[in-house]
């Protein structure tokens, strides 16, 4: 069978629909009206034989059989793709290109300031959450490109390098009266903000002092750092959080720091990739910049 110019297109049309999620992201992406990207699906679903995807609400869902191909046909592209950037090295100050980052608030504060003065003109970042449930799918289909997390199981073609170590602290108000004496009675004594993206589930110190049988009072439980530091500044309530953090709001907003009076590993935060994108000189660019950022101080 011959693989016409037309398929390629077709076979780009289904990448970014299964990637983007959307008729109208998919278009924009691509540089297409959406009347376009709807006939090519059609010509997709007819050349398939099934609706490969399916409306649910503003969301366009995957079919069985499309999440049965999304993978091949994203390798095929990403190969193709290696080919064509072969001869050229990649050229931060001359390449039009976006990056797709994975990473949780605290990692955009340390890392994004930094990143973005490497960028090129005509470079652009885009950072979201990714759950952790769905981090290898996310990687598979492209739709990120790089994920920053703690260290879990490789699985499904996905690669990962140690990026950091984050030891956690606790921060204060400038003047609190634990300052001085910040032991283990002390800490549990007082009352804390908690920071979790989750609705509920204890957080990491939590986890901690319930191994030991300990619990320590929770008078609030946020979703950010930066608010819950808003909150401690103006207050006698103690936040555990992220040393590097910590020390970027202590330096910006004149907050304490001291030791947390626990014994806890420190926590390892990993960079994930697909292995398709492996080789790619635009990939490869990006992961040295985010490893070069930490190496040199940037955070």
């Amino acid at each position: 069978m011959h693989v016409h110019k037309s398929d390629l297109a077709l076979l780009q049309v289904f990448d970014s629909i299964y990637r983007e999620g959307s008729l109208t992201r998919a278009a924009l992406h691509l540089h297409l009206s959406q009347p376009a990207v709807s006939h090519a699906l059609a010509r997709l679903r007819e050349r398939f034989g099934d609706p490969l995807f399916v409306r649910q609400g503003s969301h366009m869902t995957p079919t069985a059989r499309a999440r049965q191909i999304a993978e091949p046909i994203a390798q095929a592209l990403a190969q193709l793709r290696g080919v064509l950037e072969l001869p050229v090295a990649f050229d931060p100050q001359q390449a039009s290109h976006e990056f797709r980052l994975g990473l949780r608030d605290v990692l955009e504060a340390l890392l994004l300031p930094a990143l973005v003065r490497r960028l090129g003109p005509r470079l652009r970042i885009l950072s979201v959450r990714c759950e952790r449930a769905q981090m290898e799918d996310e990687l598979a289909r492209g739709s990120l490109d790089v994920v920053i997390d703690v260290l879990r199981p490789l699985t499904g073609g996905l690669r990962q390098t140690p990026l950091l170590q984050e030891s956690l602290v606790v921060l204060m108000r400038a003047g609190h009266p634990l300052a001085d004496r910040l032991d283990l009675a002390a800490y549990l004594h007082a009352d804390h903000v908690a920071v979790s993206s989750r609705r509920q589930g204890p957080a990491l110190e939590d986890i901690e002092l319930a191994r030991n049988g300990q619990q320590r009072h929770i008078v609030l439980r946020c979703q950010h750092y930066y608010a819950a530091s808003a909150i401690v500044a103006d207050s006698d309530l103690l936040l555990t959080m992220p040393g590097h953090y910590a020390r970027r709001l202590e330096r910006d907003h004149g907050h304490w720091i001291r030791p947390l009076p626990l014994s806890q590993p420190a926590l390892s935060m990993h960079m994930y990739w697909h292995e398709r994108r492996e080789d790619e000189a635009a990939h490869t660019w990006l992961r040295a910049q985010l490893q070069a950022v930490v190496a040199m101080g940037g955070l």
